[in-house]
């Protein structure tokens, strides 16, 4: 079977649905651009792909934050006319590299720290998952997986990561049902690391503040990118695979500068200055 290109994705090549900024010293923004709902397309995985290999090579970025353009939408999840265009063959190989953009994304030994400035729904909340920290905007909108509703599933890791977030009773009822739900309900089942009050405006400088805490001279990023591969990576092994990984990893930061540093600050009573080395 042939694979065609469906047009709505073949339109935006010529397109920037992603925008990347630096908005401080260490953060690197990522933003789905598609108005009005920052539907995904092949082409908006492709250029958030090359956005996250860019943040990834690149010693100076610590942090990477995705967040949607506008007020309204974080990312309504696939371009519907898109997936209707197009043949299974073609589907099948644009949810095969919407899931290696993600595990990327999750992998990456930099932190990851989505936005959720509006509705956050299908794989738009898939996106979301694959982040290490997640915080919405109180009353911008609802998230949820209503896959179902359209006679598929949620195709680009939904149903492993809200399994690995919520367990498999709750995972099933809300994928099943097609539910959405608040961004106060996803904080009660730990979907949703934290609210933050105000406006589209404060809510992108909040998110830009909280990011800070984690560049440099603020942590070590290096410990912070070693925690995350701990937690990533153990999270699929035995207990005492996942002890070893660790203790592997802590031996690596016993050796740089970074922990003399800190250990040296805590000794002195003094706010230590970590170099990432």
């Amino acid at each position: 079977m042939a694979i065609k290109q469906p047009s709505v994705d073949k339109e935006r090549e010529s397109m920037q649905v992603v925008k990347t900024s630096r908005p401080a010293p260490g953060v690197f923004m990522i933003e789905l651009a598609d108005p009005p709902a920052n539907t995904y397309t092949h082409q908006m995985f492709r250029q958030m792909d090359n956005a996250m290999l860019e943040a990834r090579f690149d010693d100076e970025v610590s942090v990477i934050l995705i967040t949607g353009e506008g007020e309204k939408f974080f990312c309504a999840g696939a371009n519907i006319k898109m997936l209707e265009e197009s043949n299974p063959h073609w589907k099948y190989f644009f949810c095969l590299h919407a899931n290696e953009t993600l595990s990327r994304l999750e992998q990456t030994p930099k932190l990851v720290v989505a936005g959720l400035n509006g509705h956050t729904v299908g794989g738009g909340l898939e996106i979301a998952m694959a982040a290490d920290i997640r915080i919405a905007r109180r009353d911008a909108g609802r998230c949820g997986l209503p896959e179902v509703n359209l006679g598929v599933l949620p195709g680009t890791g939904g149903t492993q990561r809200l399994l690995r977030m919520v367990g498999k009773s709750k995972a099933i009822e809300l994928m099943c049902t097609g539910k959405l739900f608040s961004f106060e309900e996803a904080l009660d089942w730990g979907i949703v690391n934290e609210i933050y009050d105000g406006d589209a405006k404060s809510f992108r400088e909040q998110m830009i503040d909280y990011c800070k805490q984690f560049t440099l001279p603020n942590k070590a990023t290096k410990v912070v990118g070693n925690i995350k591969r701990s937690v990533q990576s153990g999270a699929e092994m035995s207990f005492e695979s996942g002890l070893t990984l660790e203790r592997e990893l802590q031996k690596a930061l016993f050796d740089s500068q970074d922990a003399k540093e800190g250990l040296n600050a805590f000794n002195s009573k003094r706010t230590p200055s970590f170099k990432g080395v």
